[in-house]
């Protein structure tokens, strides 16, 4: 399918996998879909910034990409940085078209549906948007209007933001999409209507579409022409739509507003404000983000779980789904303000001259009209080339998130001589394709059946969320692919034992992504411990740092931290006391219901008699290392800091080390390599896999019991 992509501040319409529907989502074939030209064109532009402008305008990411280099080496710091910036952006955010395919768990919609999207609702031939994110069309609402729902829907919120009731006089400053549309809106709630701009070509038509007086800034004291309106009262609210880097917009809002009134900010302003103005007019200022609740909430979005309807009476759906209506009633009028449809092959064009002029209001693309051919043609895979190689396994990275793309696919490149990329998979297809391009594979593609079908692939490495680890690994062996998961394995006992019993039976390679027993000082400590003959006592401290609530890590996707992440100590501990675990006791901080599992301590007892203690923790300091395992056996003491130095005490002190971090990532593929070539016994024991994984989600199970004997308590 085409996508509108911008890459290093130029403008692409390339062919790229189409997406696959998903749970909660519909997959629709867009007819139409809107340029925002401020938005856009900002993203354009700072698409194309050099790394030195983004770490200026980002100095907190700047720091943490410093420390990186400081403990990873700059040559992979600085080649994973770049793959993230050869990365195209994706445009575009409202648009219109046909549901092609309803996925699981959604309602309301049917193929041939015609409807508008927000969010991600890309420059693209098909989408795959989420519920909340989607509205059916009437049949008196061209698709063409209708592809304006998600400004409509921001126009919307900022005019319920200002409460404003009939007979109130309204200030718009800035007419351009939005403010026409507010504009629009408040003279439909029976407002007087001032519109402000300084180009007179947008004030015209924002009085031809009801505003009642239009002034330009540069020609008049704003302020005193709305205090001559309003009887020297100002204005009851003042909507700033406009956008500038400047304060003097916001600063002059309030010169223009009444005692007690409103300002509302909907675009990006300069916020220097300036205190008396707002202290002796006691007025309220206000911000509207975007389409309205629900906007950048996941558990809203993604999750698809709606707000009450009593309590939230406007969500962004809702918003959206009401401006349509408009539409489609004749209230608002869109097509005054379209001053060009592009064919979407010529995009680049279109914001060449988009650039250049100031008197384009709105711009749509329009997409293929034969619906016959488009039918047949939408779900091709991308293929860039022909393997044709005999030597090096083939290889599927699915889940080109940002582990793979600075972990997984530079490794890959590496290890030439084992491995050759034979696909990149991601649920959006432009970014599959931009890292096959990248990284040399043969194609890139939206589905996971692409690959399992694929007869040419030996491996495939799963990196998605952990939700799809289990589903993906089980279907992966069934085909007779080499399987590397990356952790955790599943997020129940249930799926768990799925996988095992799918893999023991299977016969297929299978490891799971458990770096740290292939780190060289990993490897270098296991042989100081093997020879000794006594149990051990190993204490292995976790300062895993703060991620908020609402990162997926903690959502029902990731399972929570010590399932989707500790399972990568208690598999290093397995690999070091060389034992299996007999005994397993945790408990937790409480921070509080959320948080219940991401400060604790587990004691395991091994069956040779050795014992281990896990203290994870994020209540600590970023300044300190993350990780540090202390192992205690026959009066020696072995101290692994952070996987940069191993320091042995014994009878002398000895100390290796290159003080780079040496996680085990790349020693891990070649292990692998080394597996599926020659056979035998698996780099990892498949009852060592599957223990880790076990223990970490009995000490959840643990953590939840003692949750709910307090609760009962």
């Amino acid at each position: 399918m085409k996508q509108v992509l911008a890459r290093k501040g130029k403008i692409f319409v390339e062919e790229v996998p189409a997406p696959t529907v998903h749970p909660g989502c519909v997959l629709v074939q867009v007819k139409y879909s809107l340029v925002s030209t401020g938005t856009e064109l900002s993203g354009i532009e700072m698409s194309g910034e050099s790394l030195i402008n983004k770490a200026r305008r980002q100095p907190d990411k700047a720091r943490k990409m410093i420390q990186r280099m400081r403990d990873e080496g700059v040559l992979g710091v600085l080649t994973s940085v770049r793959s993230v910036l050869n990365m195209p952006k994706p445009l575009g955010y409202s648009c219109a078209g046909i549901v092609l395919e309803v996925g699981s768990g959604v309602k309301g919609f049917a193929a041939g549906d015609r409807v508008a999207c927000g969010g991600d609702a890309y420059h693209a031939e098909v989408l795959c948007v989420t519920k909340h994110l989607c509205v059916k069309v009437p049949p008196d609402c061209s698709l063409s209007d209708a592809a304006s729902a998600t400004v409509g829907a921001i126009a919307m919120q900022g005019v319920r933001r200002a409460c404003v009731q009939l007979g109130e006089t309204v200030v718009v400053v800035g007419v351009g999409l939005i403010g026409q549309i507010t504009c629009q809106l408040l003279k439909n709630a029976g407002c007087h209507v001032i519109a402000v701009d300084p180009n007179e070509w947008r004030l015209h038509l924002a009085k031809r579409l009801g505003a009642d007086f239009g002034f330009s800034p540069g020609s008049a004291d704003i302020s005193r022409k709305v205090g001559l309106l309003t009887k020297g009262q100002g204005a009851d609210s003042v909507i700033i739509t406009a956008a500038s880097g400047s304060s003097d917009v916001v600063n002059s809002a309030m010169e223009m507003v009444r005692k007690k009134g409103k300002v509302v900010v909907v675009g990006a302003v300069g916020m220097n404000l300036r205190r008396k103005p707002f202290y002796d007019k006691e007025a309220d200022f206000l911000i509207s983000c975007s389409y309205g609740p629900g906007r950048y909430d996941d558990q809203y979005e993604s999750v698809g779980i709606d707000y009450p309807y009593a309590y939230v009476r406007w969500t962004e759906n809702r918003n959206m789904e009401e401006y349509v209506r408009m539409l489609s009633d004749k209230r608002v009028q869109f097509g005054p303000m379209v001053t060009e449809v592009v064919p979407v092959a010529e995009a680049a064009r279109a914001y060449e001259s988009l650039s250049r002029s100031n008197d384009r209001m709105a711009v749509l693309f329009k997409y293929s009209e034969d619906d016959a051919s488009f039918q047949r043609g939408w779900k091709t895979t991308k293929h860039l080339a022909s393997s044709r190689r005999r030597g090096p396994l083939r290889v599927a990275i699915v889940g080109a998130g940002s582990f793979a793309r600075a972990t997984h696919l530079p490794n890959i490149s590496r290890l030439s001589r084992d491995f050759h990329l034979r696909a990149v998979v991601n649920r959006e297809g432009y970014k599959a394709d931009s890292l096959a391009r990248e990284f040399g594979a043969d194609y890139g593609s939206s589905s996971f059946d692409d690959v399992i079908d694929d007869r040419e692939v030996d491996i495939v490495i799963i990196a998605t969320r952990h939700n799809l680890h289990a589903q993906m690994a089980v279907k992966a062996a069934k085909a007779g692919k080499g399987v590397l998961l990356e952790k955790p394995i599943a997020l129940t006992l249930d799926e768990l034992r799925d996988v095992e019993k799918v893999v023991r039976a299977s016969g297929v390679p299978f490891m799971v992504g458990y770096n740290r027993r292939f780190s060289p000082l990993s490897l270098q400590m296991k042989r100081v411990l093997s020879d000794s003959a006594g149990p051990k006592m190993i204490g292995y401290r976790v300062n895993a740092g703060y991620i908020p609530p609402t990162h997926w890590t903690l959502s029902e996707e990731g399972g929570g931290r010590i399932v989707g992440e500790a399972c990568h100590m208690f598999d290093l501990l397995l690999y070091l006391v060389g034992s299996p675990i007999s005994r397993v006791d945790s408990k937790a901080v409480k921070l509080s219901d959320t948080l219940y599992d991401e400060n604790v301590v587990t004691s395991l007892e091994f069956r040779d008699g050795s014992i281990a203690t896990l203290f994870y923790s994020t209540l600590g300091s970023s300044k300190m290392e993350k990780e540090r395992v202390e192992a205690y056996v026959d009066g020696r003491v072995m101290l692994l800091e952070d996987f940069k130095t191993l320091t042995v005490f014994g009878d002398k002190v000895s100390k290796e080390g290159s003080g780079k971090v040496q996680k085990g990532y790349l020693e891990e593929l070649k292990e692998f390599a080394a597996y599926m070539k020659n056979g035998g016994a698996p780099p990892i024991p498949f009852d060592e896999l599957f223990e880790s994984a076990r223990t970490s989600l009995i000490v959840r199970d643990q953590l939840a019991s003692s949750r709910e004997k307090l609760t009962e308590g």
